[in-house]
């Protein structure tokens, strides 16, 4: 090795474990996040099966969904959310192509990212109702709330597409997706909502329940 790669060689180094370390805080802060919208999405749906808010069809659902003061009672997730995900949005702002996007987004990504969260979560949580109200119509039981939270984020994110319960990932990554980066860019998710209530009033939500049984023995005992 000559001199000069000698000396390169320190500098070169650092900075690849300087990119090493960036990029693997960069990963812990977005695992932090799903985990964050995790326990969000957990505590708002446990609130409507509690507190019994049932809605029996899409029509009731899209009037409840500017009803936003049950969220306030889970602020501290929400705040979690938005501080976790508000540097998450800025790193991208940065990195961003075109120059007039970033100082938009940066200038109100918390108050922009908490106002979507707030107003997603109340979406989720009227879906949730109304797939709560089918699935307890249909089996004359409670309904297990595992699968009423796996029924309500997949119709929520993909309308068109029957869930498939016997899949134990809940897609929180494109649920955090589009809470956060619509909240960064002001866009209006209501149209989501109303497809998803549609969605939730189509269900088989027999079918769905007799596959959830086969999958979850304990579940099925229990209804």
């Amino acid at each position: 090795m000559d001199r000069r790669s000698v000396i390169l060689s320190g500098p070169r180094e650092r900075a690849a474990s300087a990119g090493k370390e960036a990029a693997t805080g960069a990963q812990l802060r977005l695992e932090e996040l799903f985990e964050a919208v995790a326990l969000l999405v957990d505590r708002a749906i446990d609130r409507v099966l509690l507190t019994g808010e049932r809605v029996t069809t899409a029509d009731e659902g899209r009037r409840l969904l500017t009803r936003t003061e049950d969220v306030e009672a889970l602020a501290d997730n929400v705040q979690r959310v938005v501080m976790l995900a508000t540097p998450v949005v800025r790193t991208m702002a940065r990195g961003a192509r075109f120059t007039r996007v970033p100082w938009v987004m940066v200038a109100s990504t918390a108050t922009s990212i908490g106002l979507a969260v707030k107003v997603g979560v109340r979406e989720l949580q009227v879906v949730a109702a109304l797939v709560a109200h089918r699935v307890e119509q249909a089996t004359g039981a409670p309904a297990d709330p595992a699968l009423v939270k796996k029924l309500a984020v997949a119709v929520y994110l993909d309308p068109k597409r029957t869930p498939d319960v016997t899949s134990d990932r809940l897609r929180l990554v494109r649920l955090t997706r589009r809470w956060v980066l619509s909240g960064a860019f002001g866009r209006d998710t209501s149209r989501y909502a109303r497809k998803a209530l549609d969605a939730a009033e189509r269900l088989d939500v027999r079918a769905a329940h007799a596959a959830w049984s086969a999958q979850h023995p304990v579940a099925r005992a229990g209804s």
